[in-house]
């Protein structure tokens, strides 16, 4: 997805996520509701995850240097790891320490009517946050493909990590509804203490899913299986090549990917003739996929007399 997506959609996020904490806790302090405290905690969070999400995007399209010769890509990866160990440690664990305290502790708690206001208004702004992250990653996942393999299989974090977030907070929202109901209507104020407690399970879960999509972009994923026969596909149908003998390939970002060919040549072959289908797959796989921006191919089986020991297709 491209860097504009991906922070249209943080940043209606980080918008609807400030505006709600600050009435949640202004609700929480007027009722004593745990549940209330556990969801602007909850909304806080969200929001300098936001923060941290935009920080990522902005850091990895930073220009490659000496020291990072393929650029800072992994960045946004990294900030998306933090993200979900801050989801889980100050989310769900403020929200469990908080339920656990009123479940210890239950607290007769005041006039509903400010809760139920606020919850209403934070299910419209979290509702609006959710739509806008549904649309950008709707737009990015393929055909035919279920939405928990197109989060498997996606290259760019910062969407599906806001649609999680999202997802959570309006879990988390039906369950402070449902903990304040019942607590008020049935005089049972420990409902709400549970609330907190499911709350900050469910931001766990979500945490813990996250930190393991993160892990493995981060640590290094290879191209899609389509992309992957593609690239095949391009190889075999160059009359001087042989046979692939093995591509690897590692996502540096989630428009940033490095591919290197090891192909075996017709024997016999002049050093102009292997270079010239060298460019020409390059010219192939960056046309079908943009997103492949660094190609190092090792040509063999070319006759001693004129075969390249290593060669690198041509660099943008």
């Amino acid at each position: 997805m491209a860097a504009g997506g991906s922070k249209k959609v943080v940043y209606a996020a980080v918008g609807g996520n400030f505006a709600i904490a600050i009435t949640k806790f202004i609700a929480s302090a007027m009722t004593g509701s745990s549940a209330m405290l556990s969801e602007g905690i909850h909304s806080l969070v969200d929001t300098g995850n936001g923060l941290l999400l935009l920080w990522g995007i902005r850091q990895s399209g930073k220009p490659a240097d000496k020291e990072h010769p393929f650029g800072y890509g992994k960045e946004l990866y990294f900030w998306t790891l933090i993200v979900a160990i801050l989801i889980f440690a100050v989310g769900g664990g403020i929200s469990l320490y908080e339920g656990i305290i009123h479940l210890q502790h239950p607290a007769r708690l005041g006039d509903p009517t400010i809760n139920y206001l606020v919850l209403g208004l934070a299910m419209l702004f979290e509702g609006w946050a959710w739509t806008v992250a549904f649309r950008e990653f709707r737009k990015r996942k393929q055909a035919g493909v279920g939405y928990l393999r197109a989060v498997r299989a996606s290259k760019d974090p910062t969407t599906f990590t806001v649609l999680f977030e999202d997802t959570a907070a309006m879990l988390g929202l039906i369950v402070a509804f449902v903990g304040v109901f019942l607590g008020h209507t049935l005089q049972q104020p420990w409902f709400d203490g549970a609330a907190s407690v499911l709350i900050g399970l469910i931001l766990a879960g979500t945490a813990i899913f996250l930190a393991y999509e993160s892990k493995g972009l981060l640590i290094g994923e290879a191209v899609a299986p389509q992309t992957r026969a593609d690239i095949t596909r391009a190889c075999e149908a160059e009359p001087p090549v042989k046979r692939l003998v093995r591509a690897l390939s590692m996502h540096l970002g989630p428009d940033d990917v490095l591919l290197t060919l090891e192909i075996e040549f017709q024997r016999g072959l002049p050093a102009e003739e292997t270079t010239a289908a060298i460019e020409r797959l390059d010219r192939t796989i960056r046309g079908e996929h943009p997103e492949i921006r660094h190609i190092f191919v090792e040509a063999q089986s070319v006759s001693p007399s004129s075969r390249p020991a290593s060669q690198d297709a041509p660099r943008e």
